[in-house]
C-alpha cells in the first residue's frame, strides 16, 4: 500500500521519515510556508502589515522573523549600490588626456591626469586624448580657376587644443571640421589655375588650405588646431586622363625645346659677344699701329730733311742704300748694270750663294738663316755698287780737272 493512503500507515509518516502536516514529527521545510513569510517580511518591509492567522502565538513570531530578514536584505542592498556608485564615480585620466566635468549640466572643471572621482548621476564627466594627432581624409573634384575639373586628395592632421570648447561649444566639432575642410578645399581650388593644382602649386596650396580652416575653426570655437594640411597628388577625372596626358606630354615636350633653344643661344651668344669684341680690339690695335707708324714716319722725314739740309749727298747715298738693301733681301738673283753708256753687267747670284752657304756650314752652331744670307749678299752687293759708283765719280773728278 502507498504510504499516503488512508490506514495503510498508522503512524503516518512519509518516505523520508518526516511527521506529516498536523503531526507531531518534524520533516522536510515547507516551501510554500518559506515562501509565505519571505513575502510577509517584504511587507513589514515596506509598510504592509502581517496578517494574523488562526494561532496568534505562531503569527507573532513569524513576523518577527520576517524584520529581522528584511532589515538584513535591505543592508545587503545598500552596500552593493555604494559599491556600484563608488566604481562608476572613480575614475582614472592618463597622462595624455584631460577630462571635462560637468554639474548640473553646467561646466565646472578640467580635469588634470591621475584618479579623480565625480558624483554622478549630479556630475557627468567628458575624457579624451588631446596630445594625439588625429587625421581627415577628404577627396572630390572641383572646378579650377580656368574652369577645369580636377580631383584633390586632401588630408589634414589636427588636435585638440581646448577641451572645454571641444564638449561644450560644437555639437559635433569633428563634423564640423569636415564641413570646413571642404569649404577651404573648393575656396582655394576654386582660385587656382589647373596647371598650379596639377604641378608645382601644391605646397602653396596647402599652407592657404591651412590658414583659412583655423580661422574657421576659430571663428566656430570648437578648440581644434590644425598641425598639417597634405596636399596629395592631385589628377584629372578618369573620364579624360588620356586627353590631361597628351596635354602634359605637349606641355613637357614645349619646355624641353625651350630649355634647348635656351641653351644654343647661350652657347652661341657669347661666342658671337667674343668675336665682336675681338674683331673691335683689332680694330683698334690696327688703327693705333697705323696712326703711330704715320705719325713715326712723318717724323722720321721731317729729321731726315734736317740732315739732307746739313749733308745733301751723303744723304741721298744712305737713302739709295738702304732702298737697295730692303729690295734684295727680297729676291734670289740681283743684277746690276753701269752707267750709261757702258755694257758690263754684274750678276750676283744669291740663290747659288744660299745653298752654298746651306751645304758649306751644314748643321754648325754659326749657320744663318736664308734671310740673313740673303741680306748680306744684298748689301754685299750693294756695297760694290756704291764702290763702282765712287769710282766712277772719282773718274769723271779726274777727266774734269
Amino acid at each position: 500500500m502507498a504510504w499516503n493512503e488512508p490506514g495503510g500507515n498508522s503512524n503516518n509518516q512519509d518516505p523520508w521519515g518526516g511527521k506529516r502536516r498536523g503531526g507531531d514529527r518534524k520533516g522536510p521545510p515547507d516551501l510554500d510556508e518559506a515562501f509565505r513569510k519571505l513575502q510577509e517580511s517584504l511587507k513589514g518591509l515596506f509598510g504592509g502589515g502581517n496578517k494574523r492567522g488562526s494561532d496568534g502565538g505562531s503569527s507573532g513570531s513569524g513576523g518577527g522573523s520576517g524584520k529581522g530578514g528584511g532589515f538584513g536584505l535591505l543592508g545587503i542592498g545598500l552596500v552593493v549600490l555604494v559599491a556600484f556608485w563608488l566604481y562608476s564615480a572613480i575614475y582614472v585620466v592618463d597622462e595624455q588626456e584631460q577630462a571635462v566635468v560637468l554639474r548640473f549640466g553646467q561646466y565646472h572643471e578640467t580635469v588634470g591626469p591621475g584618479l579623480n572621482i565625480y558624483f554622478p548621476p549630479f556630475d557627468r564627466k567628458y575624457m579624451e586624448n588631446v596630445t594625439r594627432e588625429r587625421a581627415y581624409s577628404k577627396q572630390g573634384q572641383m572646378l579650377t580657376e580656368d574652369e577645369n575639373i580636377v580631383e584633390v586628395p586632401l588630408t589634414v592632421q589636427y588636435k585638440i587644443s581646448d577641451l572645454q570648447a571641444f564638449v561644450l561649444n560644437v555639437d559635433q566639432p569633428e563634423i564640423s571640421l569636415q564641413h570646413a575642410t571642404e569649404s577651404a578645399l573648393r575656396h582655394v581650388v576654386g582660385s587656382t589655375a589647373m596647371d598650379q593644382v596639377l604641378t608645382e602649386g601644391r605646397e602653396l596650396m596647402a599652407s592657404e588650405i591651412k590658414e583659412r580652416l583655423q580661422r574657421f575653426l576659430d571663428t566656430y570655437r570648437t578648440g581644434i588646431t590644425v598641425t598639417q594640411v597634405n596636399v596629395q597628388s592631385a589628377a584629372a577625372p578618369r573620364e579624360v586622363q588620356e586627353a590631361f596626358d597628351d596635354v602634359i606630354r605637349a606641355r613637357e615636350d614645349e619646355q624641353r625645346a625651350r630649355n634647348q633653344a635656351e641653351s644654343y643661344a647661350n652657347g652661341v651668344i657669347p661666342e658671337a659677344r667674343g668675336q665682336a669684341q675681338r674683331i673691335l680690339e683689332d680694330a683698334n690695335g690696327y688703327r693705333d699701329e697705323v696712326v703711330s707708324r704715320a705719325k713715326g714716319e712723318a717724323d722720321r722725314f721731317t729729321k731726315l730733311v734736317a740732315e739732307y739740309r746739313k749733308a745733301p749727298e751723303v744723304t741721298r747715298q744712305r737713302l739709295y742704300l738702304d732702298t737697295m738693301q730692303e729690295v734684295f733681301s727680297n729676291t734670289s738673283k740681283v743684277l746690276v748694270t753701269g752707267d750709261k753708256g757702258q755694257n758690263n753687267l754684274l750678276y750676283l747670284p744669291l740663290d747659288k750663294m744660299i745653298e752654298s752657304s746651306r751645304s758649306g756650314t751644314g748643321n754648325g752652331s754659326n749657320s744663318g738663316t736664308p734671310s740673313q744670307s740673303a741680306n748680306d749678299a744684298a748689301a754685299a752687293a750693294a756695297a760694290a755698287r756704291a764702290n763702282e759708283a765712287q769710282q766712277r765719280g772719282e773718274v769723271r773728278t779726274r777727266e774734269t780737272r
